[in-house]
């Protein structure tokens, strides 16, 4: 048995795994994230909720730059006390067994690759969309990390009078057209014209960020995640048609996107961190 746990600035989850089958999960909300000590409280209290005596190792994903070795955790998005965290030594004291730690969008596509539909890829990216935009590399079978695990950082890309995040991510509903992604998605099921130009719209800058991929990496297969996925039907057209307009159109042709299948498939990557070297996905 082992333990994933889903990290975030809002929400904290964990969930109890054997033999790739959850079963046990809990979530809670993420509260007073100024101070480190309640914060740190609640993830235990969390982990000790699904906890079970056969457990060999608990996952993590962050969404923050990790020392992997070291298991220190640096400015973690969105929770503010958490700027430079020995997360892996806090929870190996407390419960007694081995603890990994990683970027939380490279455990969404370690999960994609040993529990979704990227298991027969060797290539991948996965990127989860929300409140921001994150990607996740795994290159020949083996995750790409960088040399401070913040490699896939494309929301930071200059794009126009921003960022590739300011324009794929919350932010565009918010910014520019005072609504959220949940509404206009609500909207476009009910065929609003309105809607679906915001959409239209925001598959031109996804089709941005996906030729950045495309260059940058030249993977089989991209994975989308994270709440806006769930809107792919209403962008996807328009990222293509951007997507198109490339000076590689055979690589176009090959790649493949699609929107993630699998249930919280990052917390079974990060669980999947117990069983991996971190840097090697097994076949």
């Amino acid at each position: 048995m082992k333990i994933g746990v889903d990290l975030g600035g809002t929400n904290i989850r964990a969930c109890l795994i054997n033999n790739h089958q959850i079963v046990r999960m809990k979530e809670i909300p993420l509260r007073e994230k100024e101070n480190l000590e309640s914060t740190l409280d609640q993830l235990k209290s969390l982990i000790t909720s699904v906890n079970d005596p056969n457990v060999k190792g608990i996952g993590i994903g962050v969404p923050s730059v990790v020392d992997r070795e070291k298991g220190i955790v640096y400015d973690v998005v969105n929770i503010p006390s958490w700027k430079e965290v020995p997360l892996k030594d806090i929870l190996e004291k407390q419960f007694g067994v081995p603890v990994y730690i990683n970027n939380d969008v490279n455990c969404f596509v370690l999960g994609e690759k040993n529990f979704g539909i990227a298991k027969r890829y060797k290539n991948i990216v996965g990127i989860t969309i929300g409140t921001g935009i994150g990607a996740g590399v795994i290159l020949n079978n083996k995750l790409y990390s960088g040399s401070n695990c913040g490699a896939g950082e494309i929301g930071y890309l200059p794009y126009l009078d921003h960022d590739l995040e300011y324009y794929c991510s919350s932010n565009f509903f918010q910014d520019f057209h005072q609504t959220t992604g949940y509404e206009a998605f609500q909207k476009a099921e009910k065929n609003d014209p309105a809607a679906l130009k915001i959409w239209n719209q925001f598959g031109h800058h996804m089709g941005v960020a996906m030729k950045s991929v495309m260059y940058t990496y030249d993977p089989e297969i991209i994975i989308l995640g994270g709440s806006i996925s769930n809107a792919f039907p209403y962008f996807k057209d328009q990222m293509h048609k951007t997507l198109r307009n490339t000076h590689f159109p055979k690589s176009v042709d090959n790649l493949k996107i699609c929107p993630s299948e699998v249930e919280n498939v990052s917390m079974l990557g990060a669980s999947s961190l117990v069983d991996e070297s971190v840097e090697i996905i097994l076949n």
